[in-house]
Protein backbone atom coordinates (compact mmCIF):
# COMPACT_ATOMS: atom_id res chain seq x y z
CA UNK A 1 0.00 0.00 0.00
CA UNK A 2 2.91 2.38 1.21
CA UNK A 3 4.47 1.80 -2.90
CA UNK A 4 0.85 2.39 -4.40
CA UNK A 5 0.49 5.67 -2.24
CA UNK A 6 3.78 6.72 -3.19
CA UNK A 7 3.40 5.76 -6.70
CA UNK A 8 0.11 8.00 -6.44
CA UNK A 9 1.77 10.87 -5.33
CA UNK A 10 4.73 10.69 -7.82
CA UNK A 11 2.30 10.31 -10.97
CA UNK A 12 0.05 13.14 -9.15
CA UNK A 13 3.58 15.84 -8.64
CA UNK A 14 4.23 14.84 -12.57
CA UNK A 15 0.65 15.89 -13.66
CA UNK A 16 1.02 19.25 -12.15
CA UNK A 17 4.53 19.80 -13.44
CA UNK A 18 2.93 18.91 -16.83
CA UNK A 19 0.01 21.07 -16.38
CA UNK A 20 2.23 23.87 -15.30
CA UNK A 21 4.88 22.87 -18.07
CA UNK A 22 1.56 23.86 -20.63
CA UNK A 23 0.22 27.16 -19.02
CA UNK A 24 4.06 28.69 -18.62
CA UNK A 25 4.01 27.51 -22.16
CA UNK A 26 0.66 28.99 -23.25
CA UNK A 27 1.76 31.94 -21.50
CA UNK A 28 5.09 32.16 -23.72
CA UNK A 29 2.54 31.73 -27.10
CA UNK A 30 0.47 34.71 -26.46
CA UNK A 31 3.77 36.79 -25.12
CA UNK A 32 5.67 35.77 -28.27
CA UNK A 33 4.02 38.69 -30.68
CA UNK A 34 4.77 41.53 -28.30
CA UNK A 35 8.29 40.36 -27.82
CA UNK A 36 9.07 39.53 -31.04
CA UNK A 37 7.96 42.95 -31.72
CA UNK A 38 9.83 44.64 -28.60
CA UNK A 39 12.94 42.83 -29.80
CA UNK A 40 12.59 43.74 -33.31
CA UNK A 41 11.44 47.76 -33.01
CA UNK A 42 12.50 49.02 -29.67
CA UNK A 43 15.28 47.11 -27.99
CA UNK A 44 17.19 46.05 -31.67
CA UNK A 45 17.67 50.01 -32.65
CA UNK A 46 18.29 50.99 -29.11
CA UNK A 47 21.13 48.85 -29.63
CA UNK A 48 22.21 49.90 -33.04
CA UNK A 49 21.73 53.25 -32.68
CA UNK A 50 25.10 53.05 -30.12
CA UNK A 51 27.03 51.23 -32.91
CA UNK A 52 26.14 53.59 -35.22
CA UNK A 53 26.81 56.48 -33.29
CA UNK A 54 30.87 55.63 -33.91
CA UNK A 55 30.89 55.67 -37.53
CA UNK A 56 30.16 57.94 -40.95
CA UNK A 57 27.14 56.16 -42.24
CA UNK A 58 24.24 57.27 -44.20
CA UNK A 59 22.03 54.55 -43.70
CA UNK A 60 22.98 52.22 -46.92
CA UNK A 61 26.08 49.95 -47.53
CA UNK A 62 28.53 48.53 -45.16
CA UNK A 63 29.44 49.82 -41.91
CA UNK A 64 32.76 50.21 -42.70
CA UNK A 65 33.84 54.30 -42.18
CA UNK A 66 34.64 54.36 -38.12
CA UNK A 67 35.20 57.99 -36.88
CA UNK A 68 34.97 57.12 -33.28
CA UNK A 69 33.76 59.89 -30.95
CA UNK A 70 33.93 62.58 -33.93
CA UNK A 71 29.87 62.31 -34.31
CA UNK A 72 29.72 63.10 -30.72
CA UNK A 73 31.91 66.03 -30.73
CA UNK A 74 30.21 67.69 -34.07
CA UNK A 75 27.33 67.66 -32.14
CA UNK A 76 28.33 68.67 -29.00
CA UNK A 77 30.10 71.67 -31.12
CA UNK A 78 26.67 72.10 -32.90
CA UNK A 79 24.78 75.75 -31.67
CA UNK A 80 21.82 74.11 -33.77
CA UNK A 81 21.57 70.80 -31.53
CA UNK A 82 21.97 73.04 -28.19
CA UNK A 83 18.78 75.29 -29.43
CA UNK A 84 16.69 72.25 -30.27
CA UNK A 85 18.36 70.75 -26.79
CA UNK A 86 17.14 74.25 -24.85
CA UNK A 87 13.71 74.10 -26.97
CA UNK A 88 12.63 70.62 -25.75
CA UNK A 89 13.69 71.24 -22.19
CA UNK A 90 12.20 74.70 -22.10
CA UNK A 91 8.57 72.77 -23.57
CA UNK A 92 9.09 70.41 -20.49
CA UNK A 93 9.29 72.83 -17.93
CA UNK A 94 6.31 74.88 -19.55
CA UNK A 95 4.36 71.40 -19.79
CA UNK A 96 5.24 70.25 -16.47
CA UNK A 97 4.94 74.02 -14.16
CA UNK A 98 0.97 74.47 -16.35
CA UNK A 99 -0.53 70.85 -16.76
CA UNK A 100 0.20 69.06 -13.49
CA UNK A 101 -1.13 71.45 -11.40
CA UNK A 102 -3.96 72.59 -13.75
CA UNK A 103 -5.05 69.08 -14.48
CA UNK A 104 -4.71 68.76 -10.48
CA UNK A 105 -7.28 71.77 -9.76
CA UNK A 106 -9.78 70.47 -12.66
CA UNK A 107 -9.58 66.45 -11.42
CA UNK A 108 -10.30 68.38 -7.71
CA UNK A 109 -13.09 70.33 -8.98
CA UNK A 110 -15.00 66.83 -11.34
CA UNK A 111 -14.36 64.91 -8.42
CA UNK A 112 -16.59 67.27 -6.35
CA UNK A 113 -20.26 66.17 -5.29
CA UNK A 114 -21.60 69.22 -6.31
CA UNK A 115 -20.29 69.63 -9.43
CA UNK A 116 -22.67 68.78 -12.22
CA UNK A 117 -22.31 66.75 -15.45
CA UNK A 118 -18.86 65.12 -14.39
CA UNK A 119 -19.00 62.15 -17.23
CA UNK A 120 -19.27 64.73 -20.25
CA UNK A 121 -16.54 66.81 -19.12
CA UNK A 122 -14.34 63.96 -18.40
CA UNK A 123 -14.97 62.98 -22.02
CA UNK A 124 -14.36 66.10 -23.36
CA UNK A 125 -11.01 66.33 -21.98
CA UNK A 126 -9.74 63.10 -22.96
CA UNK A 127 -10.89 62.93 -26.24
CA UNK A 128 -8.04 64.69 -27.23
CA UNK A 129 -5.34 62.06 -25.75
CA UNK A 130 -7.36 59.49 -28.08
CA UNK A 131 -6.70 61.55 -30.88
CA UNK A 132 -3.55 61.02 -33.36
CA UNK A 133 -0.89 63.43 -32.37
CA UNK A 134 0.14 63.70 -36.11
CA UNK A 135 -3.89 64.56 -37.03
CA UNK A 136 -3.93 67.03 -34.31
CA UNK A 137 -1.09 69.14 -35.83
CA UNK A 138 -2.51 69.52 -38.88
CA UNK A 139 -5.66 70.74 -37.93
CA UNK A 140 -4.18 73.32 -35.52
CA UNK A 141 -1.97 74.26 -38.53
CA UNK A 142 -5.13 75.30 -40.02
CA UNK A 143 -6.59 76.58 -36.90
CA UNK A 144 -4.05 78.71 -36.27
CA UNK A 145 -3.08 79.69 -39.94
CA UNK A 146 -2.72 83.44 -41.13
CA UNK A 147 -4.91 82.47 -44.48
CA UNK A 148 -8.89 82.00 -43.03
CA UNK A 149 -7.14 80.22 -39.91
CA UNK A 150 -10.09 79.85 -37.22
CA UNK A 151 -8.18 82.18 -34.72
CA UNK A 152 -7.50 84.78 -36.85
CA UNK A 153 -11.27 84.84 -38.26
CA UNK A 154 -12.27 84.77 -34.53
CA UNK A 155 -10.20 87.81 -33.76
CA UNK A 156 -10.77 89.96 -36.66
CA UNK A 157 -14.60 89.69 -35.86
CA UNK A 158 -13.81 90.86 -32.42
CA UNK A 159 -11.73 94.02 -33.42
CA UNK A 160 -8.79 92.02 -31.53
CA UNK A 161 -6.87 92.60 -34.78
CA UNK A 162 -6.85 94.37 -38.04
CA UNK A 163 -5.02 91.78 -39.76
CA UNK A 164 -4.26 88.09 -39.95
CA UNK A 165 -1.38 86.74 -37.99
CA UNK A 166 0.66 84.15 -38.89
CA UNK A 167 1.13 82.65 -35.45
CA UNK A 168 2.83 79.82 -36.44
CA UNK A 169 4.93 81.10 -38.66
CA UNK A 170 6.44 84.33 -36.31
CA UNK A 171 9.38 83.82 -34.30
CA UNK A 172 7.73 85.57 -31.25
CA UNK A 173 4.19 83.07 -30.99
CA UNK A 174 5.29 79.63 -32.74
CA UNK A 175 6.89 78.35 -29.63
CA UNK A 176 3.99 79.36 -27.25
CA UNK A 177 1.70 78.14 -29.47
CA UNK A 178 2.99 74.62 -30.06
CA UNK A 179 3.19 74.63 -25.65
CA UNK A 180 -0.34 75.56 -25.75
CA UNK A 181 -1.44 72.63 -27.93
CA UNK A 182 0.88 69.85 -26.20
CA UNK A 183 -0.72 71.06 -22.93
CA UNK A 184 -4.08 70.79 -24.56
CA UNK A 185 -3.12 67.30 -26.17
CA UNK A 186 -2.19 65.19 -23.00
CA UNK A 187 -4.42 67.19 -20.64
CA UNK A 188 -6.56 64.35 -20.28
CA UNK A 189 -4.36 61.99 -19.73
CA UNK A 190 -2.96 63.88 -16.92
CA UNK A 191 -6.84 64.83 -15.30
CA UNK A 192 -7.56 60.77 -15.50
CA UNK A 193 -4.56 59.79 -13.49
CA UNK A 194 -5.50 63.19 -10.74
CA UNK A 195 -8.68 61.88 -10.41
CA UNK A 196 -7.72 58.24 -9.65
CA UNK A 197 -5.28 59.45 -7.12
CA UNK A 198 -8.20 61.38 -5.17
CA UNK A 199 -10.75 59.00 -5.56
CA UNK A 200 -8.72 56.32 -3.80
CA UNK A 201 -7.91 58.76 -0.78
CA UNK A 202 -9.28 57.46 2.45
CA UNK A 203 -12.73 58.85 3.22
CA UNK A 204 -12.58 58.39 7.14
CA UNK A 205 -9.72 60.87 7.64
CA UNK A 206 -12.15 63.27 6.02
CA UNK A 207 -15.19 62.53 7.56
CA UNK A 208 -13.02 62.41 10.85
CA UNK A 209 -11.53 66.36 9.49
CA UNK A 210 -14.96 67.41 9.00
CA UNK A 211 -16.55 66.10 12.58
CA UNK A 212 -13.13 68.13 14.15
CA UNK A 213 -14.41 71.32 12.56
CA UNK A 214 -11.83 71.34 9.18
CA UNK A 215 -13.23 73.43 6.12
CA UNK A 216 -12.58 72.56 2.70
CA UNK A 217 -9.82 74.94 2.27
CA UNK A 218 -8.20 72.93 5.28
CA UNK A 219 -8.80 69.61 4.41
CA UNK A 220 -7.50 70.89 0.82
CA UNK A 221 -4.01 71.85 2.31
CA UNK A 222 -3.65 69.51 5.13
CA UNK A 223 -5.02 66.68 4.50
CA UNK A 224 -5.52 65.92 0.16
CA UNK A 225 -2.29 67.45 -0.53
CA UNK A 226 -0.37 65.60 1.84
CA UNK A 227 -1.45 62.72 0.95
CA UNK A 228 -1.59 63.05 -3.04
CA UNK A 229 2.06 64.22 -2.73
CA UNK A 230 3.49 60.78 -3.83
CA UNK A 231 1.14 60.11 -6.29
CA UNK A 232 1.92 63.83 -7.80
CA UNK A 233 5.44 62.93 -7.83
CA UNK A 234 5.18 60.18 -9.90
CA UNK A 235 2.44 62.07 -12.22
CA UNK A 236 5.44 64.81 -12.03
CA UNK A 237 7.81 61.91 -13.38
CA UNK A 238 5.46 60.71 -16.47
CA UNK A 239 4.53 64.23 -17.41
CA UNK A 240 8.25 65.27 -17.88
CA UNK A 241 9.56 62.29 -19.54
CA UNK A 242 6.77 62.11 -22.03
CA UNK A 243 7.12 66.29 -22.75
CA UNK A 244 10.64 65.28 -23.78
CA UNK A 245 9.81 63.71 -26.98
CA UNK A 246 7.34 65.70 -28.99
CA UNK A 247 8.26 64.52 -32.74
CA UNK A 248 5.25 64.06 -34.39
CA UNK A 249 3.29 67.24 -33.36
CA UNK A 250 6.18 69.75 -33.72
CA UNK A 251 6.84 67.78 -37.66
CA UNK A 252 3.53 68.07 -38.32
CA UNK A 253 3.16 71.95 -37.01
CA UNK A 254 5.89 73.46 -37.70
CA UNK A 255 8.76 70.96 -38.95
CA UNK A 256 10.99 72.88 -36.51
CA UNK A 257 10.48 76.73 -37.70
CA UNK A 258 10.22 79.27 -38.25
CA UNK A 259 14.03 80.01 -38.16
CA UNK A 260 14.40 76.74 -35.54
CA UNK A 261 12.39 78.34 -32.62
CA UNK A 262 10.70 75.25 -32.23
CA UNK A 263 13.30 72.63 -33.04
CA UNK A 264 12.98 69.80 -30.74
CA UNK A 265 15.88 67.32 -30.37
CA UNK A 266 13.73 64.17 -32.02
CA UNK A 267 13.35 66.50 -34.85
CA UNK A 268 16.98 67.71 -34.81
CA UNK A 269 17.69 63.67 -35.03
CA UNK A 270 15.01 63.10 -37.78
CA UNK A 271 16.19 65.66 -40.21
CA UNK A 272 19.82 64.29 -40.20
CA UNK A 273 18.96 60.82 -39.84
CA UNK A 274 16.31 61.41 -42.96
CA UNK A 275 17.12 63.68 -44.63
CA UNK A 276 15.07 65.04 -47.24
CA UNK A 277 17.79 67.24 -48.99
CA UNK A 278 21.56 65.48 -49.50
CA UNK A 279 23.29 62.25 -48.03
CA UNK A 280 21.01 61.24 -45.01
CA UNK A 281 23.70 60.88 -41.58
CA UNK A 282 22.81 58.41 -39.96
CA UNK A 283 25.56 58.09 -37.71
CA UNK A 284 25.94 61.60 -36.84
CA UNK A 285 22.17 61.41 -35.98
CA UNK A 286 22.34 58.32 -33.80
CA UNK A 287 25.15 60.44 -31.46
CA UNK A 288 22.87 63.08 -31.43
CA UNK A 289 20.19 60.21 -30.10
CA UNK A 290 22.97 58.43 -27.49
CA UNK A 291 23.42 62.01 -26.03
CA UNK A 292 19.88 63.43 -25.92
CA UNK A 293 19.03 59.40 -24.62
CA UNK A 294 21.36 60.02 -21.76
CA UNK A 295 20.31 63.19 -20.67
CA UNK A 296 16.64 61.94 -20.35
CA UNK A 297 17.59 58.93 -18.64
CA UNK A 298 19.73 61.69 -16.12
CA UNK A 299 16.62 63.52 -15.59
CA UNK A 300 14.40 60.20 -15.02
CA UNK A 301 16.77 58.77 -12.55
CA UNK A 302 16.71 61.95 -10.58
CA UNK A 303 12.85 62.61 -10.65
CA UNK A 304 12.66 58.80 -9.67
CA UNK A 305 15.01 59.93 -6.22
CA UNK A 306 12.76 62.42 -5.95
CA UNK A 307 9.51 60.10 -6.13
CA UNK A 308 11.52 57.55 -3.98
CA UNK A 309 12.06 60.25 -1.25
CA UNK A 310 8.89 61.89 -1.48
CA UNK A 311 7.47 58.74 -0.79
CA UNK A 312 9.69 57.34 1.73
CA UNK A 313 8.84 60.71 3.98
CA UNK A 314 5.22 59.85 3.95
CA UNK A 315 5.64 56.17 4.67
CA UNK A 316 7.89 57.57 7.50
CA UNK A 317 4.67 60.55 8.90
CA UNK A 318 1.96 57.60 8.40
Amino acid sequence: MDNAASGGNGRGKRMRIHYQTRKQLWCLLFIAPQLVLFLLFTLYPIIMSYVYAFFDWSGFGRLDDYVGLDNFKETLYDPIFWNAFGNSLSFMLYVVVIQVPLALLMALLLNAQWFKGKTVYRVIYFLPVVTTTAVVGLVMRFIFGAYKGLVNEVLMRLGLLSAPVDFLGSIDTAFFIVVLVGIWKSFGMKLIYWLAAIQSLPKDVFEAAKIDGAGPLQMLRYITVPLLLPVGSVILLMSAVNALHVFDLVKAMTDGGPAFKTDMVDVYIYRYAFSGSGEARVGFASAAGVLYGIVVMIISLALGLFVKLTGGRRNGSV
